[in-house]
């Protein structure tokens, strides 16, 4: 993943990052939708995009292209302990839109469910 710009703790994260994650078979992204809390207490939000694509590269790519990418699952919420499971680096920061805040919204007006499971868990990939 020589082509990442930033590699940071998750703490470091924050809202508008697009992240890519690495499995055998190639390379993921997901968004940070919102942060709330601090320390072992925060709950990262987090959407999913649906493709994998070969190499971190073509993730950029994909990014930068302005089109839409299909979503995988537009919310999860996370404890800081389970999203830390998942090792990602950061591609870049875009304003997150209302229309990626939907689900987050809907969820904060729920139960609040925070998943002790990882991302890829959640997603179906082991």
């Amino acid at each position: 993943m020589d082509s990442i710009s930033t590699i940071l703790p998750p703490m470091s994260f924050k809202p508008g990052d697009d992240l890519v994650f690495q499995l055998e078979s190639g390379y993921g992204l997901l968004r940070i939708l919102a942060v709330e809390g601090e320390g072992n207490e925060t709950v990262w939000h987090l959407m999913a995009y649906d493709d994998f694509f070969p190499d971190v590269e073509s993730a950029e790519a994909a990014l930068a292209s302005g089109n839409a990418l299909p979503v995988r699952k537009p919310h999860m919420a996370l404890t800081s302990r389970t999203f830390e499971r998942t090792p990602t680096a950061v591609l870049g920061n875009r304003p997150v839109s209302d229309d990626e805040l939907v689900e987050f919204r809907k969820w904060a007006e729920s139960d609040r469910h925070v998943s002790d499971r990882s991302a890829l868990l959640l997603l179906g990939i082991r």
